[in-house]
C-alpha cells in the first residue's frame, strides 16, 4: 500500500504534535500574535489610526497568552479572547480576520473539545458581543450597518463549523476503532469457542471408538480365559471374534485420525460414518463378550439424517459398552420406537441396583447427553427401581439445532 508524500508529512506532524504539544502550541500562538498585531496596524485609506497602539497590543498579548489554556480550560480561553477582542474593536481598530485570529482560534478549539450545548452558548455569545462592537465602532462609519456586522458573523462562524467537523471526525474514527477492536475480540472469542467445541467433538468421538472396542476386547479376553480349558472350541471362536473387534477398533481409529489430519486440499475418500445399519455387528460383538442383546422395534421405521443416524448408533454403542464394563448381567435390551417426528431409544440391562449407578460417574453418559443435545434431542440415564440401568433418549428424525452433526 503506497502513501502519498503529503500523507506522510501529515502523519509525522501529528506524531510530533502528540509528543511535543507545548512546542506546537507555542508556534501557533506566536503566529496568531503576529497576525493580530499586523491586523491592529491596518486602517482604511485616508483614515487615522486609533490613538494608543500599545494598549491594543497589550490586550492582544493577553488574549494570546490565554490560548495556552485551550487544552484544559477552553471556556476560559474563549471568554478572555472575546473580552479582549471586543475592547480592541470598540477602540476603533479596523475589524479584519487578522485581528480576530486569536478569538477565532479559541472558538475552533472550543468546538473540538466541548459538547454541542457549550459551543452554542459560548460561540453565539462571542459572536453577538463582537458583532455589537463592530456595529458601534467608528472605524467603518462610511460602511453600511449590514456589511459592518455580517463580516464578523461569518468569520466567527467558520471556526465553529470547522471545529465541530473535526470533533465529529474524531468521534467517528474512535467509534470505528472501537467497533474494529470489538469485532476482533468477538472473532477471537468465536475462534476459541469453535476450537473448544471441536476438541470436545474429537474427544467424544475417540471415547466412543476406543472405549467401546477396548471394553469388548477386555470382556472377550476374560471370557476366553475362563473357557480356555472347559470349552476350547468356544474359546477359539471368542478369540476369532476378539481379532475382529481389535481390527474394527483399528479401522475406526484410523478413519477418525485420518479425518483430523485431512486438509481442505486433500480429497481422499473417507469411511462412511457408522449408523444403525451396523447395529447387527454391534450386537454380535457384544454376544462374543458374553452379553446377549435383544433388539425390538415399534412403529414404522423412518429414514434418518446422517447426524441423527450417527448419534443414535453412538448412544446405543456407549450404553452397551457400559453394560459390558459395569453391569453384573449377561442380558441387555434395546428398544426403538418411531413416534411421529421422533425416535425413542431405550437401552436397559438386568443387573443389580448396586452396580447400576457406576456408569453415571464417567464421561460416557456425559458424551451421550451432549450428542443428543447437539441435534435437539434429550437423554436420561439412571438406575431402575427394579434393578439394572436404563438409558433413554428422544431424538428428532431431522436435527433441529445444529444441523447434521457427523462428529
Amino acid at each position: 500500500m503506497t502513501t502519498s508524500p503529503e500523507r506522510r508529512y501529515t502523519d509525522r506532524l501529528e506524531e510530533f504534535a502528540d509528543r511535543r504539544p507545548f512546542l506546537v502550541d507555542l508556534a501557533l500562538i506566536a503566529a496568531l500574535m503576529g497576525s493580530a498585531v499586523l491586523g491592529a496596524s491596518l486602517t482604511l485609506p485616508n483614515a487615522d489610526p486609533p490613538g494608543d497602539h500599545r494598549a491594543a497590543v497589550l490586550l492582544l498579548g493577553v488574549s494570546c497568552l490565554a490560548l495556552f489554556l485551550h487544552r484544559t480550560h477552553p471556556r476560559v480561553t474563549v471568554v478572555v479572547n472575546a473580552v479582549c477582542a471586543t475592547v480592541v474593536i470598540a477602540q476603533g481598530y479596523l475589524l479584519t480576520p487578522l485581528l480576530l485570529a486569536p478569538v477565532m482560534a479559541s472558538l475552533y478549539w472550543l468546538a473540538t473539545r466541548t459538547e454541542r450545548g457549550t459551543i452554542r452558548r459560548f460561540g453565539f455569545a462571542t459572536m453577538a458581543a463582537l458583532t455589537v462592537a463592530a456595529a458601534v465602532s467608528d472605524s467603518m462609519d462610511h460602511v453600511s450597518l449590514l456589511l459592518r456586522t455580517i463580516g464578523p458573523f461569518f468569520w466567527l462562524l467558520l471556526p465553529l463549523a470547522a471545529g465541530t467537523m473535526t470533533r465529529l471526525r474524531r468521534a467517528y474514527l474512535e467509534a470505528t476503532q472501537a467497533r474494529a477492536e470489538h469485532a476482533e475480540r468477538t472473532r477471537e472469542e468465536e475462534a476459541r469457542l469453535r476450537v473448544t467445541e471441536e476438541r470436545m467433538r474429537i474427544a467424544r468421538e475417540l471415547h466412543d471408538v476406543v472405549a467401546h472396542h477396548l471394553a469388548l476386547a477386555n470382556a472377550q479376553a476374560g471370557t476366553a480365559e475362563h473357557l480356555a480349558l472347559a470349552n476350547p472350541r468356544q474359546t477359539q471362536q471368542i478369540l476369532h471374534d476378539l481379532t475382529g473387534t481389535t481390527s474394527s477398533a483399528l479401522r475406526e481409529l484410523k478413519a477418525t485420525l485420518g479425518l483430523l489430519r485431512q486438509t481442505d486440499d486433500e480429497g481422499a475418500p473417507l469411511e462412511p460414518a457408522p449408523g444403525l445399519a451396523r447395529l447387527p455387528e454391534l450386537v454380535s460383538s457384544c454376544a462374543s463378550a458374553g452379553i446377549t442383546v435383544t433388539v425390538a422395534t415399534e412403529g414404522e421405521p423412518q429414514p434418518l439424517s446422517p447426524g441423527v443416524d450417527l448419534t443414535a448408533f453412538r448412544i446405543v454403542q456407549e450404553a452397551l459398552t457400559n453394560v459390558t464394563k459395569h453391569a453384573a448381567t449377561q442380558a441387555a435390551h434395546v428398544r426403538f420406537v418411531y413416534d411421529g417426528p421422533r425416535l425413542l431409544i431405550t437401552v436397559t440391562d438386568e443387573g443389580p441396583p448396586t452396580a447400576a449407578a457406576e456408569p453415571s460417574k464417567g464421561f460416557g453418559v456425559m458424551g451421550m447427553r451432549e450428542r443428543a443435545h447437539s441435534i435437539g434431542g434429550e437423554l436420561r440415564a439412571g438406575p431402575r427401581p427394579e434393578g439394572g440401568f436404563e438409558v433413554s433418549t428422544a431424538l428428532p428424525l431431522q436435527p433441529s439445532v445444529s444441523g447434521d452433526e457427523v462428529g
